[in-house]
């Protein structure tokens, strides 16, 4: 079975309290070619309900509207209700989804599923509110591993001269990812080992639940001395795609360079609209750790906007993450 429909049977059974089992669909070789390729099918009874699973784990996501078109399509070759799985949704397409009535499940984060005639909005809140997030340390250990493509075994140690923490923050890390499956941890001798068993793309889209912006203060102030910082932001995202560059610079550091600069230097806050001011963002963990040159690294800076509403940073980051090198 795909890891994404075992964290789907995890999930409804931790969030509504049912046993489910998912199971394959028989006719979806008969679908129009252009629905095979873009997404995968399953089967299951939720709630006594018939449930036609429409999984999409590509990285970029398809417009709502084109995904109800998908669904009615389904709709009228499978006698049952028809439900949208995907492994991360953006806040502002998650909105719309549930604008155009599109019964959807995103595995550890939301379910919006009408026809089941249930008000769930309650139960997730406190669901995703009790949902643990990755420590900055344990986030750390994440991207860097997806970005260096690490298939060895990493040891705290390792870990600690590699990233800058602590052998025993480490350890912790390993104790957050094995407990979120994403991380197999062995002993080998008398060190502890920790690997990731999935390929880079369905260990990010599995991390997505646990991950947060590493963006922890946003501010502005009129820009004086140099910044010892790198780029990110919008700027950061006009490097790696075609969006304008803003008309502010935005740079990211982390807390123990954020404190020195104030402490050395006379800082002044502006509103974000005054055209001298630098927007900087005070980062859980150090942004050069994993910056490309002087700019922040595409999965730390996808994880800093995603959030963003607008359809023109939404539509950046698809680009940007459509060239990442899974």
């Amino acid at each position: 079975m795909k890891p994404e429909l075992r964290q789907l049977e995890r999930y409804l059974r931790d969030a509504l309290g049912i046993d489910v089992t998912a199971a394959p669909w028989p006719y979806a070789d008969r679908l129009p070619h252009f629905v095979k390729e873009r997404y995968a099918f399953a089967r299951m009874r939720m709630l006594e309900t018939p449930c036609l699973l429409v999984i999409d784990s590509n990285h970029a996501e398809e417009s709502p509207a084109a995904v109800r078109k998908h669904l009615d399509l389904l709709r009228a070759k499978y006698e049952g209700e028809v439900v949208y799985v995907r492994p991360q949704v953006t806040a502002y397409n998650r909105k719309r989804l549930i604008e155009q009535k599109v019964p959807f499940i995103v595995p550890g984060n939301q379910m919006y599923l009408p026809m089941l005639a249930v008000d769930l909005r309650e139960h997730f809140r406190r669901t995703r509110l009790a949902l643990p997030a990755f420590s900055p340390a344990t986030q750390a250990v994440v991207i860097y591993a997806l970005l260096n493509d690490v298939k060895e075994e990493l040891t705290p140690l390792e870990l600690a001269r590699r990233l800058g923490y602590a052998p025993m923050t480490m350890t912790r890390a390993f104790d957050e990812l094995e407990a979120a499956n994403l991380g197999i941890a062995t002993v080998r001798g008398r060190e502890r080992c920790l690997r990731f068993p999935d390929t880079r793309k369905e260990t990010w889209a599995k991390a997505q639940p646990f991950l947060r912006s590493p963006a922890n203060k946003r501010l502005f102030v009129r820009q004086g001395a140099p910044l010892p910082g790198i780029h990110a932001g919008l700027t950061a995202l006009a490097h790696y795609s075609m969006l304008a560059p803003p008309a502010y610079t935005t740079m990211a550091v982390s807390r123990e360079q954020w404190k020195k600069y104030r402490d050395r230097h006379k800082t002044i806050e502006v509103p974000a609209a005054d055209p001298d001011g630098l927007e900087i963002q005070v980062w859980s963990y150090p942004p050069a750790l994993f910056a490309q040159k002087d700019v922040a690294d595409p999965l730390s800076l996808y994880l800093s906007l995603k959030d963003d509403t607008d359809e023109r940073t939404q539509g950046s980051l698809d680009e940007m993450m459509r060239k990442f090198g899974w």
